[in-house]
């Protein structure tokens, strides 16, 4: 019984330190499309910028998941 309470306690640690990271992602992935669009302006450029936005609006919704593929498909644009 004991190790049933430390293997849980030590799940609910793991899973309260990944969260907060997981969703700094989407952040850092934005970042990356706002800095290389401040340098291009191209058509991808400008492609990739509107996924950025809607990236950062669906993050501010709290929809992580669809923020991170959103800019992820922003990056993609953007050929990195």
């Amino acid at each position: 019984m004991p190790r049933f309470g430390f293997m849980t306690v030590i799940g609910l640690a793991m899973v309260l330190v990944a969260g907060p990271a997981a969703a700094q992602q989407s952040a850092e992935l934005i970042k990356k499309i706002e800095d290389e669009t401040a340098i291009r302006f191209d058509p991808a450029a400008a492609d990739a910028k509107a996924k950025a936005a809607e990236a950062a609006e669906l993050r501010a919704k709290g929809q992580e998941a669809a923020a991170q593929q959103a800019a992820k498909e922003g990056l993609k644009l953007l050929g990195m």
